[in-house]
């Protein structure tokens, strides 16, 4: 079923591919999908690696979008698996509130794939990407402050924090200053308006990355509240997952790979203590990580999707131990801009 707004298309997991599920044999390898499991895709998307785990056992899978149009386009795979598969439009931060509503209260495996979808970044009308003209929104949902917000009425203190916090930006001064210069003259309305200033404040050179591509990340990022999302997500899992269960993240800059790190490293340590303080009674680990370092997509995948050269894949198994009280990443939020913090 699609809970939330939907309407009649396909396109998704039960239609036409447009988009490559990244690290899909090591995440179906990693979840080992089993008749009568229950698993939560957190990040849907295109359904791609939803549909690999409802075929390859007769399981259920819970997922989760922010964006309406997705949703929309997953009724085809909905009908398809004949109610092994529910849709809901919510942020996978909400998972914990709506997932027992759907009988999914104690899971086997929940995946989170961060990040923006192929098929956001090609619509030029999301104002995703640079490579397509289109208006300067970002929202990966239908509503809230856009990237156009964003870069017409915040000061150059915190556009300069923001770009260079969220898109590790050197030059995020040069950046922000040239924004407040050009908005001066008018609003800064298109993507490729932003992109052509951003290009012309920061010079690059042969090889290098787009300058425009670090401010772009940071404004998607700030705009959809996206660590702050991961962090809430994470927590959430942990209280979800049953013994046994399967926790895997799939991440592609480093901000979103050291929440997920954190997170796991955390949770699968006891806390270490020193023989001059009193003892303290450390919660024992809920979380067992099931591989040292983290995973990286292979050269045969590389070769059809070059999207996965950065994805990051940590895997962790949930113990029996009971989920921790602690917040092991607000320390590293707290150093993070975001939309509560917004002026």
């Amino acid at each position: 079923m699609i809970a939330g707004r939907s309407r009649p298309e396909t396109g998704a997991a039960g239609g036409p591919a447009r988009h490559l599920p990244v690290m899909l044999r090591e995440v179906v390898s990693s979840f080992k999908p089993k008749d009568g499991g229950k698993y939560i895709d957190a990040t849907f998307g295109a359904g791609g690696h939803t549909r690999a785990l409802l075929e390859a056992a007769n399981c259920k899978v819970l997922g989760f979008d922010r964006d309406p149009r997705t949703v929309a386009d997953s009724f085809g795979a909905v009908t398809e698996f004949g109610g092994r598969l529910t849709v809901v439009e919510a942020n996978f931060s909400e998972m914990l509130e709506i997932a027992p509503r759907h009988g999914f209260d104690q899971v086997d495996g929940i995946l989170f794939d961060f990040g923006v979808s192929s098929m956001q970044l090609d619509e030029a009308e999301r104002g995703f990407s640079f490579r397509f003209d289109g208006p300067l929104d970002m929202r990966m949902s239908a509503s809230g402050v856009s990237a156009a917000d964003v870069v017409n009425k915040y000061d150059e203190r915190d556009l300069a924090r923001i770009i260079s916090v969220l898109g590790e930006e050197k030059k995020a001064k040069f950046a922000a200053r040239a924004i407040i210069e050009a908005r001066k003259e008018k609003e800064i309305t298109r993507t490729g308006e932003l992109a052509t200033i951003l290009r012309e404040a920061i010079h690059s050179k042969p090889g290098d990355i787009d300058a425009a591509t670090r401010t772009f990340q940071a404004l998607r990022i700030y705009v959809n509240d996206e660590l702050g999302e991961i962090a809430k997500g994470l927590l959430a899992a942990e209280q979800l997952l049953k013994a046994g269960g399967v926790l895997a993240g799939i991440s592609f800059h480093s901000l979103e790979d050291r929440l997920v790190k954190t997170f796991i490293t955390s949770r699968s340590q006891a806390p270490a203590t020193s023989r001059h303080a009193p003892e303290v009674k450390a919660a024992p680990p809920s979380f067992k990580a099931l591989s040292r370092k983290v995973l990286a997509a292979g050269e045969d995948e590389l070769k059809i999707n070059p999207r996965a050269r950065s994805a990051k894949l940590r895997i962790a198994e949930r113990t029996d131990a009971s989920a921790h009280t602690s917040d092991p990443l607000a320390v590293l939020l707290d150093k993070m801009p975001s939309l509560e913090g917004a002026r």
